[in-house]
Order: C-alpha cells, then structure tokens, then sequence
C-alpha cells in the first residue's frame, strides 16, 4: 500500500517523540510511555488519529482507544478519515457481546477497539470482565497502542486520606501492568491539574525503580513540599526528557469577563425567607430527634449528612436560577449582534424533575421547582418520626400476652409436684370417632397419676374436679374460691388474682399506647406542617427549563445534556408537559450528536451543555460550519473543578475556528458563591504551572482562590475573633473603630449567624464566672475548614452573608500582605531581578539521564542588585513630578550598624500610609514600611549633598561585604546587604536528582538555605533565560560532591 501522508510540521515533530519514546523501556521492564498535555481544542483527537496511522503502517494493526463518551466514536472515525486512515475500522465495544473479540462470531481481527472508562470496569452477569476480553484480544507480547483519551478521567487512584481509589483508576493501571510492551499514549488538556491524579501514569518513569522516588507517594510529598514551583519544574522536565508534549491554542481574541449578577429584590426576599427555613428546620430537627426514647433514636451522623448536603445542593440552585435573569438578557443581546450563544452548567435537575413527573403526573401546571423538591424529598424522608404503635388486639391475644407475663409451664404444679398430661395424638382420617374414644379411654385407666392439688386447700382431688387459671397454671376447687363458682367454667378461666393483674396490665398498656400514637401524631401533625410552608414557599423552577424556555423553547435550543426527558410549555402557553428529548427518527444516544449538528448549521442559534457534553464535543466557529458566527460563552455554573472548567472553555475555542469565543463568567453578589470560584481557581493556577511549566500560562481565576493555607489562617484568625478568644485584626465591614458598639453587635449577629448553619455548637449561655454571656464552641475541624464555611454560608441571609464573606477576605489580604512583606509568600517560580545579570564561566554538567540524555547543569550568575546615585535622584525627581507625599525623600538610619548609619530613599505606594524602599546596595525592599516605623528608625535629610555622600559610600562598600561587616561568621557566603552576589542554580533536568539536591540543603546551618525554590533569571546582556533550582553558595559544593560528577561544557 502506497502511504504519502501531509503531516504538518509540528504533528511531525510530536509522531518523531512519541516514536522515540515508545523505543525506551523503563527500569521495571514495561515501555515507556508518552503523554500529550494539548489544551482543549488543539486536535488531540486527530494526532492520535496520525499515531494509529503511523502504527499501522509498522505492522501494528491492533490498537485500544479509551475515551470518556461512547458517541466520541464518531469523532474518531472523522480524526481517522482526516488523516487518510479510512481503511482502519472502528469497532464500539458497548455494541459486541462479551465473547473474544477475534472469534468466528465476532470476527475482529484488527482495527480500532473504541472504549469507554465505564466500559473497562464493566462485566457480565456470567462474570465476564471487559478488561479480561481486551487483555486476550490484544495478546501476548501485544506492543500496539493503548490511548487513555481525556485521561483525567482515571483520577483518584491515589485519594485524600479516608476515601478509597476509584475502581477506575484501578483498572487504568491493571490494564497497563498486564499489556507491559504496549506503547501507552495518556491524553488530556487535564490529566495533570492535581499532582495526585497523576498516579495512574506509571508508564512515565517519575517514580519506581531507577528514580529518586521509591513509590507515587513519595514523589507526592516532594511536589507539596515543592509547592507550585515544584509543579513547573515537574512540565519542564518531563518536556526535556521528551516524554511529554504541551501546546496550547492563542488566546489571540479570546475575551474572559466575570459578570457579578446582583440578586434582583424578589430574588433575595426568596433567598431570605429559603435561609429563615432552613434554620428553623435545623432547630425543628435537633428538638424532634431529642424528644425520642434512648432505643428509638435515629442515627444522627445519617440525619446531618443528608441535611448539609441538602442544604448546600439546595442553596446551590438557588444560585443558579439567581443568575437566570442576567443569562437570559446576555444572550438576548448576543443574539441581536448576529452572535450565537452556548451556556454552560453542570447540573440538570433531571433528578427532581423525574421524580415530581412520578409524583403529579406528565402534566403540570409549571415548571417544576428543583429547591422546593429538594427540600419536600429531604423532609419526607428524614424527618425522624417515632415509631408508630401497633393497636392492642382481643382478649385472645391478651390472654397470651399474659401467659408469656407469668411463664407458667402448664405441666408443673406450683409447688413442684410433676403433673402427668396426656399425649395427645392426632386421628387419622381412617379411624372412626368411636376407635378414637376407645384410645382415649384406654390411655385414661392406664394412668394412675391423675390426682393434683388444690394451692388453696392443699388436698389431693381428680385433675378433672379442679380448675387450671390459663395465665398462671394454678389448680384450684371451685368451691375454695371466694366467692365459690357453681355455674357452669368457660374453658379459658381465669383466677381472680391473674384477672385483676391483666385489667390493671391492660389499662396501664392501653394508656401507654395512646401516649405513644398521640407523640407520633403530633410528630406526623408537624411534619406535615413543614411541608405545607414548603409547597407555600415562593421558590424558582428548574434554571435549565426555564432558560430554554425563555429563549424560544426546544425548537431555538439545542440541548447537549445527559438527561432522558424534559418539561415543555403546552402551545397555548397554559401548563407543561414531560415529554422524551429523542424522537422516532432520533435514537436516545444520537440526541446530542443530533442537537450539536442543528446547532452547527446554524438551525438552532443557541446551546446549552452540562458536563454530559462538556468533553470531546467540538462547538466552535468551525470554518468546515456553517455556522461560524461568533460564540458568546456563558458558564451559568462553574464546575467543581478546574478539569471540568478547562473541558467546559474547550468547547467554543478550539482550532480550525473563524473568530474566537468570548467568555462571560457569571457570579451572583453572594459571598458565598465564590466557594464554586475557589476551587476552580485553586486547580487553574496549578493547571497552568503544570501543563505549561508556568502557572500564568491560560485564563486565572485567582481573585477567587481561598481555599489556601493563607485562606485556612484567616479563617481560623475570623472565628477566634468573633468567638471572642482574640481580637480581630481588622474592622468588620459596616463597623467603624470610632463606635465599638457597632463592632460589638456585628460579633453578636455573626455569632448567632454561625449557629445556625451548625459552626458553632453547643451554644448557649454561660454560667459562673460567665454568667450570662453567649458560650459555644466550634471544633478544631471546622477551625480551618474553608470549604465548609463557603458552604455553609451559602445558607445565611444576604446581609449577613456578604459581611462574613467580606471579613474573611479582608483578614486573608492581610495575611497574605504580611507572608509577602516577610517574604515567604509561596508564588511559585521566583524572578529574580537586578540592574545587572551575568553568566559567570562556563555551565557545568552536574548529571546525564541514563534514558534520555538529558543533563542537569549547574550555572553560576554575577548578580548586580544596587541603585547608583543618579538612579536614586532621577526616580526621586519622577515621584516630585507626580503627585508625591511630603514624606517623600532620602533618610539616614537614626541608630548606627556596626559603626556606620545606613541610607536609603523612601515615597509613597499606591496603599495609603505605607512607603517603598530603595537601598543602595539591594535595590527596592519587597517590604512596604509603614510612616510611623519610617519616622521612628529614619530622620529625612534635607541636605542632599550629605545624602550623595552616605550613599555612594554604601553603594561602594556593599559591592565586597555583606552588611554584618569584614568579620561575618558566614564570609563569602552571606548574601545579607551584599550588592554584588554570585547564584547558583541547576538548570535542565531536576526531578532525577531531586532527592540529592533535597539531602545536601538539608545539611545547611541557616534555615533558609534548606528551602528548595524555583527561580528564573534573563541575563541583561544577551536575554538568556534560565530557570532552575537555586542553590545557596554554602551549599554549592555538597551538591557538586553528592552528584559526584563535574564535566565543563565547551559550547
């Protein structure tokens, strides 16, 4: 066969890597692996297309494709018939039977086996696995390619602590261990936004045998300890060891907006009353659950689990249908400037519409209300009702439940004397009844035993002359009761004692039961109270139906959900109906492949997608389209991660597109909504350090990223204030210092706020020496429990809300101010920055990767950090020219150091109050100083020649001692106001030799030469840029010994 293939010239280049790397094999013995890390919309779909290709033409004809949705197959047929491979089939394994795939029957010999990741943990009812039919079809020595498609979808094989590894991650990493020469291609613009859900990526060498790291968990450790620098260097070296390939498309065009929808005045009265609600349903439930008897308590842990996640789901759509409104208007005016609209959620709501369908029928009066049917279903099937008492039955049943009472043996006398009692036999149908008395009589003289005594008389008489109590087994005459009994014994007789004990039982039983039927009662009577303020309650409907239904209803919507059904409005605009979203002509799997091509022709203007449509499908201004007109993107609801963030974008940007999307974030004004935000911008600022090699690589969110160990001080620092336990460092919002009462009554109101969203507990009011005063307690968990603060937020009313929200935040910036003037805020790669860079000699090999060839090289700079004079006086001048500050100025230090005073030039920053520093010898300090310290340790001179004297001498003296003077105990070595100073850092290849590097710093005297950072440095003569491991002089040489190898580069 004659292959000529156009390939152009970066898929080329990628097909060459991935080739060179599937010829490795790691220390273990199983081929290496490759990993591409393309950003959405950059073709992933068709260079695995070209790999299958270039495979089959080395006689590889087998290969597995592993992908997250079964209808991507018909975007791999179209990849595949892109590249010139439309003679290779695809073959869906959802549609073939369980048996091999290479029998008669089935007769699949080779091509293309498309699978899902449910598909690969799915088995049949006999027991036959998925994976095990793969395994036998690929074969022994099986070397063709495995492709985890959208890969990400294996995470958490290796989970937080307490949760269990995914059963697909599980089987992700079985099927590579039993195919050991396959060639495994991983493939996700995500895979790698969480250094954790890295584990399934065995196939990568990071860890195991022949590295630095024993096991994932280890390499885990190193990249946390790294923080977000580590996660670059992680990109970077695996790009150098050419086992991993990132390109992202231009964000050229792109526009990104975070639009804050405010809560209309109908919307926050709802929001209100919903937060009222659902607090006094949190007290309602602690009374109910307290009011029942120590056996028939019901689990609380269950009851709380189900009441928050109710809770926060609830409030959750309460956030969306909020933003219903403003999406609505912005796609409105999309559509008005010849644009077309795609909104993005995660959630359908299919759920409660299902089961209010079920409930009321197909038709309705009006959309349905996913809040109000949340919070019905909670109710009904939480609400702790004691259990319902069983009605007393007759006499009968009396009369057993009396027998048991007493345990009476009917063949004991009381005083222990055996009593014989005749066997009874049973007649069979052919005896007569005349055969059976005779038996019976002959069983009778046979028995010399049936004389009893009488427990009243105490003499012996016939059995038959006395009377059993069927309760208590007693004998007795009839004539020694008082009052003797002549007439005629109903055969279940009673004595007068056992009598008058079951009537005084009965009663008492009786009005127990009744007490207990009244309780449950009261308890039906209240829960059917609860449900009624529901079902009054003013609450949105369903934010998916009724944006599909304001914008012109199903035939102007294309909808790319995972739901089966959907609500719509009758024609004559009265009611709606629940009806299927596939037609006759339609089948339920090729809805969103049908709804997607309606769109892109340009026959719906408008789509809306969930994250069932939010990985692979393609919704761009395709120039192929013929509707290329430009998409307005709005994400109605931010997805819990990044991942789903970054596959939600990827939709509308994507390549081979006629004009760029642009985005509209949407948030409401509630503080706590931003928790949604959080998450997501936590894992994008990691995404893009990650799959770039620079954190600020693709869109950031992080504004809105709490969820921090800054944002876990705060909150700690937040809720000791207003318990009380220490002061707040700053001023809550709406509060003035001037007026503590106003200070005093906003901790009073944030108290009782935390209450009841369950924070504070045990609350109430002190006693002894805290008699009187509020007394509660929230445990240490919650103490730095960010998440759960955001989500419990949600649930207060608006005012509180947002002033909580913006405390938290306002104690976070002073947090993060303080980390930064002290300089140990965490911000990933650091520039390091002078007046002049230089490379000083020749690099040094320092390592050569054994595999690739990649070397580590150690560089050394000549780093100039000092101001000169005139530079000093000319950024003096701009700031005089401006709008400078009075305070503006040189300063000499009012103490001397070492038997000198120091100089430096001090104006004001853009924060009121706080003045930028700049040294002669180290430049502009990171720290900001405030006035009062300013005039405290610094005089202003007003001559300035003494000004130019001080600090040309310092600028002087700076450049061959540090500023601990001639005698520092570190010599050479200390940096500390040094003006000139020489850096070391290890550029190229790092994770091989990061655990020696991480054992010499360890061995350093001085604390700050054992932290491991990242630093970039841009020589100032020829632009070169570096970046690497910085290592401290004091260390340099420990290093270069521990490597134990020092090679001089010629060129």
């Amino acid at each position: 066969m004659k292959w000529k293939v156009q390939w152009p010239c970066h898929a080329c280049r990628l097909r060459h890597w991935s080739m060179l790397r599937h010829l490795q094999h790691l220390p273990s013995g199983a081929r290496a692996g490759f990993f591409i890390g393309d950003g959405a919309g950059v073709g992933k779909g068709r260079t695995i297309a070209g790999l299958i290709w270039e495979n089959w033409h080395h006689a590889r004809r087998k290969a597995l494709w592993i992908s997250v949705g079964s209808d991507l197959k018909f975007d791999a047929r179209r990849d595949l018939d892109d590249v010139g491979a439309a003679c290779i089939e695809v073959h869906a394994l959802n549609k073939l039977p369980y048996s091999k795939l290479d029998s008669k029957s089935v007769g699949i010999r080779q091509g293309v086996v498309f699978l899902t990741y449910s598909s690969l943990i799915a088995s049949s009812e006999k027991g036959r696995s998925r994976l095990q039919q793969l395994v036998q079809w690929c074969g022994s020595g099986f070397d063709g390619l495995v492709i985890f498609d959208e890969c990400h979808k294996a995470k958490n094989l290796v989970p937080e602590a307490g949760s269990q590894p995914t059963r697909t991650g599980e089987a992700v990493l079985e099927i590579q261990a039993r195919l050991p020469e396959a060639r495994v291609i991983y493939c996700s613009a995500t895979g790698a936004s969480e250094p954790r859900n890295m584990g399934y990526m065995v196939r990568l060498g990071l860890w195991g045998a022949g590295t630095c790291f024993l096991d994932f968990q280890s390499f885990l450790v190193a990249l946390e300890k790294g923080g977000v620098g580590a996660l670059e260097l992680v990109a970077m070296d695996m790009k150098a060891r050419g086992m991993y390939v990132c390109r992202t498309l231009s964000y050229k065009g792109v526009e990104f907006e975070v639009i804050e929808a405010p809560l209309e005045a109908e919307m926050e009265a709802m929001y209100k009353k919903a937060a009222e609600l659902w607090a006094e349903l949190r007290v309602e439930l602690l009374l109910s659950a307290s009011a029942f008897h120590s056996n028939e308590k019901p689990n609380p842990s269950q009851l709380w689990r189900m009441y928050w996640s109710s809770h926060q789901r609830f409030f959750r759509h309460m956030c969306m249908s909020a933003k219903v409104p403003a999406t609505v208007r912005l796609a409105k005016q999309a559509l008005s400037e010849d644009k077309c609209v795609v909104i993005g959620l995660q959630s359908t709501g299919e759920a409660r519409t299902e089961e209010a369908v079920t409930k009321y029928g197909l038709e309705l009066d009006d959309f349905v209300s996913g809040p109000r049917e949340l919070l019905l279903k909670f109710v009904e099937e939480n609400y702790p009702l004691p259990e319902k008492p069983e009605p007393l039955q007759g006499d009968e049943s009396v009369k057993e439940l009396q027998r048991k009472r007493h345990s009476a043996t009917p063949g004991v006398s009381l005083k222990g004397r055996v009593r014989k009692v005749a066997k009874w036999k049973p007649a069979s149908d052919g005896e007569s009844d005349e055969e059976s008395d005779t038996d019976s009589g002959h069983e009778s003289t046979e028995s010399d035993d049936e004389f009893q005594i009488c427990e009243i008389c105490n003499s012996e008489e016939e059995r038959k002359k006395l009377l059993q109590c069927s309760c208590c087994g007693k004998l007795v005459h009839p004539a020694c009761l008082v009052p003797p009994i002549t007439d005629l014994v109903p055969e279940k007789w009673s004595c007068y004692s056992c009598k008058e004990k079951t009537d005084e039982y009965m009663q008492a039983r009786r009005a127990y039961i009744e007490e207990l039927l009244k309780r449950y009662e009261q308890a039906l009577q209240r829960k059917s109270k609860i449900l009624d303020i529901i079902r009054s309650l003013d609450l949105p409907n369903n934010p998916l139906d009724d944006i599909i239904d304001q914008l012109g209803g199903p035939d102007n919507v294309a909808e790319m959900t995972g739901r089966r059904g959907m609500l719509v409005r009758a024609s004559g605009g009265k009611g709606v109906t629940y009806q299927s979203r596939n037609t006759k002509e339609v089948t339920m799997e090729m809805v969103n492949m049908h709804e997607k091509q309606l769109f892109m022709d340009g026959k719906k203007l408008v789509a809306i997608i969930s994250e069932a449509g939010s990985a692979g499908v393609s919704l761009q201004a395709d120039r192929r389209a013929l509707n290329q007109k430009r998409r307005v993107h709005l994400t109605l609801e931010l997805p819990w991660s990044a991942d789903r963030a970054i596959q939600q974008f990827g939709r509308t940007h994507r390549s081979n597109q006629a004009s760029a999307p642009e985005y509209r974030l949407l948030f409401t004004n509630l503080g706590g909504e931003r928790r949604f935000a959080s998450i997501v911008a936590k894992r994008l600022e990691s995404l893009g350090a990650l799959t770039q090699g620079d954190r600020r690589a693709g869109p950031s969110l992080s504004a809105y990223n709490y969820d921090s160990s800054y944002g876990k001080k705060a909150l700690m620092v937040m809720y000791r204030g207003i318990m009380e336990q220490d002061n707040l460092p700053v001023v809550p919002p709406g509060c003035s210092s001037e007026k503590p009462d106003t200070i005093q009554d906003f901790i009073t109101k944030a108290k009782a706020a935390l209450v009841s969203v369950g924070i504070v507990r045990d609350a109430g009011l002190g006693n002894g020496k805290d008699n009187g005063k509020f007394a509660g307690r929230i445990v240490d968990s919650d103490m730095h429990d960010v998440g759960r603060f955001l989500n419990r937020l949600l649930g207060l009313p608006p005012d509180i809300q947002n002033r909580l929200f913006e405390l938290f935040i306002s104690i976070l910036d002073v947090l993060i101010q303080n980390a930064r003037i002290e300089g140990n805020l965490d911000s990933g790669i650091v520039d390091m920055k002078a007046n002049i860079i230089e490379l000083q000699g020749n690099p040094k090999i320092v390592h050569v990767d054994q595999m690739t060839g990649a070397s580590t090289v150690l560089f050394t700079f000549t780093l100039d950090r000092g101001v000169t004079w005139e530079s000093a006086s000319t950024m003096l001048e701009e700031k005089k020219d401006g709008l400078g500050s009075a305070s503006d100025g040189f300063y000499e230090s009012k103490r001397e150091w070492l038997g000198r005073r120091h100089f430096i030039l001090a104006f004001e920053s853009s924060a009121s109050g706080m003045f930028k520093i700049v040294r002669p010898a180290v430049g502009e300090s990171v720290r900001e100083m405030p006035l009062a310290e300013l005039k405290n340790k610094y005089r202003k001179i007003s001559l300035l020649e003494k000004a130019r004297r001080g600090w040309e001498d310092e600028y002087e003296v700076s450049s061959k001692q540090c500023m601990h003077g001639p005698n520092c105990k570190l010599g050479n070595f200390c940096t500390v106001g040094r003006r000139i100073q020489e850096v070391n850092v290890l550029g190229g290849l790092i994770f091989p030799v990061w655990g020696t590097i991480e054992k010499a710093l360890s061995k350093q005297a001085r604390l700050s030469h054992r932290r491991l950072r990242v630093v970039r440095l841009e020589t100032t003569t020829d632009s070169q840029r570096i970046v690497g491991l910085l290592v401290p002089n004091a260390a340099v040489e420990t290093v270069l010994q521990d490597l134990a190898w020092v090679q001089d580069i010629e060129d």
